[in-house]
């Protein structure tokens, strides 16, 4: 038996499965080629010398990991690729180079630069031409939590009538798969469906897909169906922590000398300040920032910074908005209490006081806080409970998509969130 709308959405379909392919391969040949043939001329295929097989391969295995990053950091909330493409064209590229640097492997200069230069215009080509396929359009089935589901900026959501599609073409299905409310024609209708290819998704996963939160009214497995974050990632992740902030040290010392002599020039009191913090495990340690507020702000008690708080110093407001009060907390990565990405760590008296104001929120100490996180550069400051009650629900998002792409995603928004100030106060 053959359904109406059956023929029309195979062809979409068949389509998004081979755009991958097709992307790498057509844009492989043309990042590789044009180089070789414009430096080299043709033939030069027949003389491969170290230099250009090595150029080749540099500009090759680069434009497939740009091609797959950059696929992979669409499936997150938030990910407009736009903004990406140059910082991970060129991130990828400077990688590439630096490896061929210190390896002491010979190169060209000049194919590695007019293949970098044409990877860029190949991915804003391929944005600019794809742009009409990416708003995606959803079909809700009128049922259950569903029934309160809106449009994004980026998808677009319609209300079936009926166990129909009307002849639209849709990209996918959502319902209330747990619905009481569910009826044997609805359930009916969303089989034949699944039989014609269309996706049928749960709301709760296109909801959080959607707003980059998971609702803390329970605890939601990841995608290997454990409560428990990867053991491998965690693995690898506090090795690139450790990595990160050697490499970066010899750059970040003379701004954090600055901005220890600017706080102490600034207010009496001294440069660092010192704290307590809940990490991992639910276990207290003690934090490193630049002072950014007077001394003695806290003599009456803990309290959340607020907009325009009094507290803050001029050098304070300087450096919060720019983040570089928290650079002293790479002695925190060092030494293991802290990742560079994670959930941001709160004082104990905050943490005893959500704990009984929201479900589960102990459950983000699974986790090593970071100094930066997924709820800072979505939500920024959460500057009370209800704020709180939302940055929860994106730190459980980050601990169930604990992954490598989605913390390349958060270093992307976290650049984005330094030259902006967005969320500080």
């Amino acid at each position: 038996m053959t359904y109406p709308y059956e023929r029309r959405h195979s062809k979409w379909y068949e389509k998004a499965i081979l755009a991958l392919p097709l992307q790498l391969l057509v844009g492989l040949f043309l990042v590789v080629a044009l180089p070789a043939l414009e430096r080299w001329g043709w033939g030069f295929w027949l003389y491969l010398d170290e230099v250009r097989i090595n150029t080749l391969l540099a500009i090759g295995l680069s434009f497939i990991a740009i091609v797959l990053t950059q696929r992979r950091l669409l499936r997150f909330p938030g990910a407009h690729i736009v903004s990406y493409i140059l910082p991970t064209i060129t991130s990828v590229f400077l990688f590439a180079i630096a490896v061929l640097f210190f390896t002491r492997e010979g190169y060209s200069r000049q194919v590695l630069f007019f293949g970098f230069l044409l990877t860029v215009a190949w991915c804003f080509v391929g944005y600019f031409l794809g742009r009409r396929y990416r708003n995606i359009k959803m079909a809700v089935v009128p049922v259950g939590e569903a029934l309160g589901f809106k449009s994004s900026g980026v998808s677009e959501f319609r209300f079936l009538k009926k166990p129909d599609l009307e002849g639209v073409r849709f990209d996918g299905i959502v319902a209330d798969l747990r619905s009481d409310e569910l009826s044997p024609e609805w359930e009916r209708f969303l089989a034949r469906c699944t039989l014609c290819h269309i996706p049928v998704y749960h709301i709760k996963q296109i909801s959080e897909s959607v707003t980059g939160r998971v609702k803390v009214d329970h605890l939601a497995e990841n995608d290997f169906g454990s409560l428990l974050p990867s053991g491998m990632y965690s693995f690898v992740k506090r090795g690139v922590d450790v990595v990160a902030v050697l490499l970066l040290a010899p750059f970040v010392a003379p701004i954090m000398l600055l901005t220890a002599l600017a706080v102490k020039v600034d207010s009496p009191g001294p440069a660092l300040f010192v704290q307590n913090r809940v990490g991992q495990g639910n276990k207290d340690y003690r934090i490193y920032k630049f002072r950014s507020m007077c001394q003695d702000s806290e003599s009456g008690g803990a309290k959340l910074a607020q907009s325009g708080d009094m507290r803050i110093t001029r050098v304070g407001r300087v450096i919060r908005k720019t983040r570089l009060d928290e650079l002293p907390q790479f002695f925190n990565v060092l030494i293991g209490d802290m990742s560079l990405i994670g959930p941001r760590p709160e004082q104990r008296a905050f943490v005893e006081q959500f704990d009984t104001e929201i479900p589960f929120y102990i459950y983000r100490h699974v986790v090593k806080p970071g100094i930066t996180g997924w709820a800072q550069v979505v939500q920024g400051y959460a500057g009370d409970a209800e704020d709180t009650k939302v940055k929860i629900q994106h730190d459980f998002y980050y601990i169930k998509h604990f992954s490598f792409w989605l913390d390349i995603l958060i270093v992307f928004k976290t650049v984005k969130t330094i030259l902006t100030g967005f969320g500080s106060r």
